[in-house]
């Protein structure tokens, strides 16, 4: 019996389907459970909606004036003040994986700042302890200077919620990317 508002071809048509489906997975078996969690990628499958802060102080947070002793090549690192170096070896060896990331590449200084604060925040609000910065090795900019990387590593290290930071592995971006590990909620 099909159902009133349906027409013969549609239901037609939808047993199709079924058989087709049903003649795939013929002989297929259920995977057992193994307890394990596979991560197939380091991106979350649902997007995330940024929440837009209209903070006055946003535009201030992160100061160019403010420089660091840091040189201009090799890997760069930062723990705050406190913590032990421990924490900055686990942070290197992947002890927290990545559960966000930013890609600054293409974006001009004024435009890096605010993504950077707004992703800041957002990783708070979502409870994220670890993320990655993809600030680029500055093969584009003008004179092929690192601008937004110096940029990137001198504000994360104004930014109170930041605990450690270091250069990303080489296959997840190395001297172009930055891991950054975030206050745990509540400290």
């Amino acid at each position: 019996m099909k159902p009133c508002n349906q027409s013969l071809s549609e239901v037609d048509a939808r047993d199709d389907d079924v058989a087709l489906f049903r003649e795939a997975m013929r002989g297929v078996k259920p995977l057992t459970e193994s307890g394990k969690i596979v991560h197939s990628s380091l991106r979350r499958q649902l997007p995330v909606k940024f929440v837009v802060f209209d903070s006055p102080d946003r535009e201030n947070m992160f100061s160019d004036g403010w420089q660091p002793d840091m040189a201009e090549c090799g890997e760069w690192s930062f723990v705050r003040p406190g913590l032990q170096r421990h924490t900055l070896r686990k942070l290197r060896r992947g002890n927290w994986p990545a559960q966000d990331e930013l890609d600054l590449h293409g974006l001009n200084r004024d435009e890096a700042r605010q993504m950077l604060a707004e992703f800041l925040e957002n990783c708070l609000l979502q409870q994220f302890r670890c993320a990655r910065i993809i600030h680029g090795r500055g093969l584009g900019s003008k004179d092929r200077k690192p601008v937004l990387k110096m940029l990137t590593r001198n504000w994360l290290m104004q930014h109170h919620a930041v605990l450690a930071f270091c250069q990303a592995l080489p296959e997840h971006g190395g001297s172009g990317a930055v891991l950054i590990l975030l206050k745990s909620v509540g400290k």
